[in-house]
C-alpha cells in the first residue's frame, strides 16, 4: 500500500489537503493500472493510449469487482508529461483524479433511486446467503 501526502499544491486548493488517499496496488508501465481508496470510497485506475482513466465507486460495494452500475464519478487525464515507470509520479496523478473526479450523470442515485435502493438491499441479501452455505 502506498500512502500518499498531499503536496503543497494540493494544500493551496480550495477544500485545504486530500484527507484519507490510499493506493492499495499499482502497476506501473506503459499500462499501468491500480485500485485503492479515498475518504472512504474505492477507485481504480488504468491508462490507455496516454489517457489515465479513474472510476471512483459507490460507498458500501460489497462486490469483489464492482461493475459500471458501482461507477458514481469519473475522471480522465493526459499521461503524455507522466513518467509511467514511477509510482510516485502515477500515485500523484491518480489521487488529483480522483478528487476531481465528476460525477457520472448517467450513473446518479436521483435517475432511478429505488433501483438502486433495490439494488442494495438485494446485494445485502445475497451476501447473507452466501455466508450461511
Amino acid at each position: 500500500m502506498i500512502p500518499v501526502e498531499p503536496t503543497e499544491s494540493a494544500a493551496e486548493r480550495p477544500g485545504g489537503s486530500f484527507g484519507d488517499f490510499e493506493i492499495e496496488d499499482i502497476s506501473v508501465g506503459p499500462y499501468a493500472h491500480g485500485f485503492g481508496r479515498s475518504e472512504g470510497r474505492t477507485f481504480a485506475f488504468r491508462v490507455r493510449k496516454s489517457v489515465l482513466y479513474v472510476e471512483v465507486y459507490r460507498d458500501y460495494c460489497e462486490r469483489t469487482v464492482p461493475s459500471s452500475d458501482d461507477v458514481i464519478a469519473t475522471a480522465n487525464r493526459s499521461v503524455t508529461d507522466i513518467d509511467l515507470t514511477d509510482e510516485r509520479s502515477i500515485s500523484a496523478v491518480v489521487r488529483d483524479a480522483v478528487h476531481s473526479a465528476e460525477s457520472d450523470s448517467s450513473h446518479s442515485p436521483t435517475r432511478g433511486s429505488g433501483v438502486t435502493t433495490l439494488r442494495g438491499v438485494l446485494d445485502r441479501l445475497g451476501s447473507i446467503i452466501d455466508s450461511v452455505r
